[in-house]
């Protein structure tokens, strides 16, 4: 099992532009092979910052994901609302 966090940070005004592509997208990615949880938080302390969490089967199926069109199609939507580059994270559940 794999579990991926993603840290975004956006500018103020996108934030509701980038939630809404979340919400109409966050289905597709949910059901894409492998995935078995997605969601979507933001930091308490820093209303600009959202981390995506995930969990995946394996390493291959996340990697699947990630050459897909779906994900460069949902990731040319989001990257130009962001303040900074986006940091990921993957860990292997025991």
């Amino acid at each position: 099992m794999i579990k991926r966090f993603v840290k975004m940070t956006f500018k103020p005004e996108s934030i509701e532009d980038f939630k809404s592509v979340f919400n109409t997208h966050k289905k597709l990615i949910s059901s894409f092979e492998g995935c078995s949880h997605l969601e979507l938080l933001q930091d308490v302390n820093n209303p600009v910052v959202f981390f995506t969490f995930s969990i995946w089967d394996d390493k291959k199926n996340l990697e699947s994901y990630r050459q897909s069109s779906e994900f460069r199609e949902i990731w040319g939507q989001t990257k130009l609302f962001f303040s900074q580059k986006a940091e990921a994270w993957s860990m292997k559940g025991l």
